[in-house]
């Protein structure tokens, strides 16, 4: 069966999923996860791409980010996957392949998905076991969202600037989210959508996304088409 082909429409937030080939580790010290870190910079604004939430795991990494134009997620992955791949190929001494095929992604329902999707992101690393906190890892967006340090490149979505008036009450509340956490059914959706590229919100959402694209984007019903009998 063919695959489907990954969808991207402009203005709506993507969940992205990048991993490394056969699970092996896309960065081995910080001079990587610097330099991944200077290429989304330069083509998210290139393609004008905003990126609000990232994390730079060591076998994989997670973007959340919003395009102004169809092309420019595919645009932006492209420029820096093969970027990345000729710095890290030469750096480490190394040939072939870095990347587990294509990046996987697929499109969330704002109101719904987007506040849980930051905090998922985030949790990463304590779900991975690396830290008790997520202030506790440096590669990822959460520091700045709380306030602790200052990354102009992001982009804070406009549902997270509705999370209080100033900037503490909003760092304020985006921890206390973070703090919460998730419920398993939560960190499922996000994962397996992400990962299938199916469109992740209320069946409103998808009915009205589904006026933009061709794209299916919802899993059809399990086995073969009904076909009729003809006596």
């Amino acid at each position: 069966m063919a695959r489907q082909p990954r969808l991207t429409v402009a203005a709506y937030p993507h969940h992205v999923i990048q991993r490394g080939n056969d699970r092996q580790p896309i960065v081995r010290d910080d001079a990587d996860r610097e330099r991944l870190l200077a290429l989304w910079q330069e083509h998210a604004q290139n393609f004008k791409v905003a990126i609000h939430a990232y994390v730079i795991m060591d076998n994989h990494f997670h973007l959340l980010l919003t395009p102004e134009t169809n092309e420019g997620l595919p645009q932006m992955m492209q420029a820096v996957g093969r970027a990345y791949v000729r710095y890290f190929n030469l750096r480490h001494r190394r040939t072939g392949t870095l990347w587990e095929g294509r990046y996987r992604s697929n499109l969330i329902e704002t109101e719904r998905y987007l506040l849980a999707c930051m905090v998922y992101i985030d949790l990463n690393p304590v779900r991975a076991g690396m830290v008790a906190q997520p202030v506790d890892f440096k590669w990822s967006s959460h520091r700045h969202c709380i306030g602790q340090v200052n990354d102009p490149w992001l982009k804070p979505h406009a549902l997270f600037w509705g999370l209080g008036n100033t900037p503490f009450a909003r760092e304020a509340a985006y921890a206390e989210l973070v703090q919460t956490g998730l419920v398993q059914r939560e960190k499922d959706q996000l994962t397996q959508s992400a990962l299938s590229g199916w469109a992740l919100g209320s069946a409103d959402f998808v009915e009205g996304l589904q006026q933009a694209t061709l794209r299916r984007l919802v899993p059809g019903k399990a086995g073969r088409p009904f076909k009729k009998r003809l006596d």
